[in-house]
């Protein structure tokens, strides 16, 4: 881990990396999801679900398979899918206490949208803890992986590539980020999607735990 002595900005996703339970939280948006298409395209909701995972597979999200084919308004649907209940979601202490302590720059990239990212961390106790959020607005709903994301991201926030460490729970959005020179770190999870093309190349390090990672960098770079 020494080469990451150097780096100045960690670029965290949302969903998946700042939290876990994943089906508690995503599982409900994908439900809404479902509801949205059935009640826009008028379809039944198991032709509206298989739609919807249709279009995540070949257009990496469901909203940009959507727009595509049924001119949805993007701002709506966002709306819609991410008005969800998080109480359940407790506050993340030790994330926080090494997001607090770690002296570099940070930043979510995320496919969602600044209110889901910003409702997430409120919840978590850490939405005081970034320097800036990107989002599928910003990338002017080009999804990840798409090199027009990740570019339109670094512009934003006027970062080096190689000066950055990628964390992502989907290996496959991690391949920009090698190409354009960022450390890429996949965190483990047994979904599907999530370890699709998790023995790739481009990915530079594999870790189970976030706040764990977090506290190696920051003895790494205190030493």
């Amino acid at each position: 881990m020494k080469e990451l002595k150097n780096i100045k900005n960690i670029l965290f996703d949302c969903d998946g990396v700042l939290y876990s339970d994943l089906e508690g939280v995503f599982g409900q948006v994908s439900k809404k999801m479902t509801q949205y298409i059935s009640n826009k395209l008028n379809v039944d909701l198991k032709e509206a679900k298989e739609l919807q995972t249709n279009y995540f597979h070949k257009y990496n999200t469901s909203l940009n398979g959507l727009m595509i084919h049924h001119d949805i308004p993007p701002r709506e649907f966002l709306d819609y899918v991410h008005d969800i209940n998080l109480d359940f979601l407790e506050k993340d202490t030790a994330l926080r206490n090494e997001l607090e302590n770690i002296n570099l720059n940070k930043f979510v990239f995320t496919n969602g949208s600044k209110e889901h990212v910003k409702n997430i961390t409120t919840h978590l106790g850490i939405d005081d803890q970034f320097d800036g959020v990107f989002d599928i607005v910003d990338a002017e709903y080009s999804p990840k992986p798409e090199a027009k994301a990740f570019d339109l991201m670094v512009k934003k926030f006027q970062i080096d590539p190689t000066e950055t460490l990628y964390i992502e729970d989907i290996a496959k959005n991690l391949s920009i980020g090698k190409e354009r020179g960022a450390k890429t770190v996949w965190l483990i999870n047994d979904e599907y999607w999530g370890k699709k093309e998790s023995d790739e190349d481009y990915i530079d390090y594999k870790i189970e735990n976030l706040s764990l990672f977090l506290k190696e960098i920051r003895l790494l770079k205190n030493s």
